[in-house]
């Protein structure tokens, strides 16, 4: 099964009122776990590299790996760059066999932001290969890059139409309350319900809604969509950890989102700690172990049941991957 470009994903995702998953991978773990969960459920997906992740695997490793799990599985997967900083990543990626680019230049002026997207969609349409763009900044941490809650700032709506059209973008990213990290929000921002949870404050429906208008049938994608899952910060925070107040997404408003125009929403910190809690919980039951086949292990298998959640009950991609095939190879 060879890689696979978005549209067709996107174009039955937005029809269908679902999202598909990008799951950032680091390393073969990660992608095994992703790829077990994806092709168990017939589950239409996106695999993403971020330029950290790029930075610690190096790209021709992360590109065979990926390569390797489409043998195991006959589900349409692509491969795409997530924030892109410039054309140059760009251009790397598209070159090394990548399906799909992100060009983040929202921390640009508005006009230098559609030059440098521009730019990009350019070279990557004459490569065949899809381009997400952004307009809006998101806050939190992603990778080595910090955006403070003070520089962020929401997608204004008035601003798409003219994006789309002048760079000819094939998705666009969008802000609406969404932040990177495992520490989107802080607990001033929150309230807490009666069992002392903090509840974040709910995302930005009305500028969706807007740039759903103005964009009728274009496909949406929201970044920083991990909802910080209880369950493995708890594991975490059990066996050593120190997660005080992580709290993310919760996962019906980003169902609500899927069932709308989002038709990409990435999860990369949810990974993140569904890795560390198998590790974690393998040492502190384990203490003598130092194969990390056997801790590792189980840090895959939270990966894999992680994904299928996501799918299930986040997404509502499962048991789709034969009707975006199906319009692949139509357009062959």
């Amino acid at each position: 099964m060879p890689l696979v470009g978005t549209k067709e994903m996107f174009k039955k995702a937005y029809e269908g009122g679902y999202a598909i998953g990008a799951f950032n991978v680091n390393n073969m773990e990660i992608v095994q776990g992703i790829m077990e969960a994806a092709g168990k459920l017939d589950s239409p997906l996106i695999l993403q590299c971020s330029a950290g992740a790029r930075k610690y695997a190096k790209n021709e490793y992360l590109v065979h790996l990926v390569q390797a799990s489409l043998e195991l599985t006959d589900i349409p997967v692509a491969l795409h760059l997530d924030h892109g900083a410039d054309f140059e990543i760009c251009k790397s990626c598209i070159d090394g066999g990548f399906t799909s680019v992100m060009i983040d230049g929202s921390s640009h002026p508005f006009k230098e932001n559609i030059e440098l997207t521009k730019r990009v969609v350019e070279y990557a349409h004459a490569h065949n290969v899809v381009v997400e763009g952004e307009l809006g900044q998101l806050a939190g941490i992603e990778d080595d890059v910090k955006v403070d809650a003070g520089e962020a700032h929401y997608t204004q709506p008035d601003e798409v139409e003219e994006f789309v059209k002048s760079t000819g973008v094939d998705s666009l990213a969008i802000a609406i309350g969404t932040s990177h990290g495992a520490y989107k929000f802080t607990p001033e921002q929150c309230t807490r319900n009666a069992d002392g949870v903090l509840v974040p404050p709910e995302l930005r429906f009305d500028i969706l809604e807007e740039v759903s208008k103005r964009l009728p049938e274009f496909p949406i994608v929201l970044h920083g969509a991990s909802s910080v899952i209880q369950k493995y910060v708890k594991i975490i925070n059990d066996n050593g950890g120190k997660l005080k107040d992580a709290v993310g997404i919760p996962e019906d408003q980003l169902r609500k989102a899927a069932k709308s125009a989002v038709c990409k929403i990435n999860i990369d910190s949810d990974l993140r700690l569904a890795m560390t809690a198998g590790i974690r919980e393998t040492f502190n039951a384990k203490p003598e172990v130092f194969d990390p086949r056997v801790y590792i292990g189980p840090g895959r298998a939270y990966i894999a049941e992680l994904v299928e959640h996501k799918i299930k009950a986040v997404l509502g991609s499962d048991g789709k991957a034969a009707e975006v095939m199906a319009l692949v190879n139509a357009n062959k």
